[in-house]
Formats: structure tokens, sequence, C-alpha cells
């Protein structure tokens, strides 16, 4: 089972002057437990695309299909398909709006038509998963840091219990610490429910050592599609396109042309270091 995109075209403003492509020709198939990176700078067709995985934009031309069917069949129910398919937007917590945290998690899955105990468990469950402690639970969403804000609007999304889960940009304006703590959030997140996470964002450094997975996109097309260490071999193009590799692979480029017998390939500072000590003989 899996989300296929099968030549999808998306225009902005078709049929006048002021027509753009923002999707060219993307053809993708993002298989069940995957943790996938979607990186490429702004306007590359990022969030575009996300939002054509749950059906908030339909293909100009091209076909999306969940698990085996076309979302774009009349008799396809969009509203059980983005229960499944749960998008995070940037800046999240801007959608807060109940009077409490534990009020607004509790939205989507009431909006199933759940009972009240399983819409409750599922807010309870939610917010454990993300983190976030209890004597919060009954506090005003707008009480919280950014951080503790963005955990909220997740395990919104999460209490829907989506086989699939996209962020874009899901780290946008915090700190480096919050940075950091959200990234381990999500990658904790993927390892304990093994849903698939597609996760948006422009910073390869950030994403390098959590995704299985790396897509680039530049004007609208697909650049690179692969796992992370072949996608990196191609750091000049990246360059060429508004992006670039983590440090550590210029760094070990370094090494390599100074003569060190290194894999220049590795992706963390925790591998670069290994592999370092390895070519120092300890």
């Amino acid at each position: 089972m899996s989300i296929i995109l099968d030549h999808v075209n998306y225009i902005y403003e078709a049929d006048t002057k002021m027509a753009v492509y923002a999707l060219k020709d993307v053809c993708l198939q993002i298989p069940d437990g995957q943790f996938i990176g979607l990186i490429g700078h702004t306007g590359s067709g990022k969030s575009t695309l996300v939002q054509h995985l749950n059906g908030l934009l339909k293909p100009s031309s091209g076909n999306v299909y969940y698990n085996g069917r076309d979302i774009r069949d009349d008799d396809y129910d969009l509203k059980e398909l983005r229960s499944k398919v749960g998008l995070v937007f940037q800046y999240p917590e801007h959608q807060l709006f109940e009077i409490d945290v534990f009020s607004d998690v509790c939205y989507g899955p009431k909006n199933l038509g759940l009972s009240r105990k399983e819409t409750e468990l599922r807010a309870y469950e939610a917010l454990r998963l993300v983190g976030l402690p209890e004597e919060c639970f009954f506090q005003s969403p707008f009480d919280l840091s950014g951080g503790q804000k963005r955990r909220v609007a997740i395990a919104g999304v999460l209490a829907m219990k989506p086989e699939v889960l996209i962020l874009d940009e899901p780290t946008a304006g915090l700190d480096p610490k919050g940075r950091d703590e959200m990234f381990a959030l999500i990658a904790q997140l993927q390892k304990k429910t093994g849903m698939t996470v597609v996760l948006v964002s422009h910073s390869m450094e950030d994403v390098a050592k959590y995704v299985d997975r790396i897509i680039v996109m530049n004007r609208g097309s697909v650049l690179f599609d692969n796992v992370p260490k072949e996608v990196f071999k191609h750091y000049k193009e990246l360059e060429d396109v508004g992006l670039a590799a983590p440090q550590v692979t210029y760094i070990m480029h370094a090494l390599k042309n100074d003569g060190w017998k290194v894999d220049e390939e590795v992706t963390t500072v925790a591998e670069a270091a290994d592999e370092i000590l390895r070519a120092c003989g300890k």
C-alpha cells in the first residue's frame, strides 16, 4: 500500500497569462513506513507537492493514487483520505483555537464522529506521544512556548491516527535547541509508530541523520530521489540550485583530497568521527 504520483502536473492560474507550472511531470512512489525528506529551495514545489498527497490540491493533469485508488475519482472520500494522510502546515500553532490544549487535540477525532471516550483517549495518547507534560493539558495553548505549541499542533493530527504524517517545515521559527528537539521528536514518533513520514525542509543538514530517502525538488521537478549518501554525491549540483550538502560532506571530501583514506560518503557527524578515527588507526 502506498501513495503514487503518476506524471503529475500542477499549474497555478491555469488558462491565464499568469499561468505558471508549480509541478512538472512528477512521478513518485511513497511506500508504507518510509521516512522521507523532501528538500528544495523556496518556490521549488515542495509545499504544492505535499498538498496533492491528501487532496488539498488536485493535479492539472496526471494522477495521485492512495492505496491503489485514484483520489480524483468522483466517488472518492476525501474526508477519509485526510484522516489517513495528516498534513501539519508550516507554523501550525497559528491554527490552534480551542480554550485549552486537550480540547484542541480532541477537535479532529471528534469530527470523525467518534465517541467522547474514544476521542479523549486518542487526544491523551497523542499528547503523550509528543512529550507534552500533563500539567499543560488544560492550559490555554496560547500560554505555551513556541515549541510546545508546535507539539500540540502535531498531536492534533496524530489524534486522527493517520497512516502518513506530512510535516511542512516543522522547525520554522524555532531556535537551534527547539529545532533539534523537534527533529528528534519526529524521528522518535516515526520509529515508535512505524507510520510513513514526509518531512519538508530546505536544509540538508537537519534531515541528513534521520531520513531513509531524500527527494530534492527544483523548479517543480524531481532533481534527485535516493538514499542520502547517493544524493550527497551530487553536492556540486545541489549548490547550483541553491542548496548545500551537510557540512560533514565538505569536510570528508577535503580530507580525501588531502590524502586521507576516508569514506567521503558518510552523512552524519557520528559517522564522520568514526571514519576519521579509523583512518588514524584508532
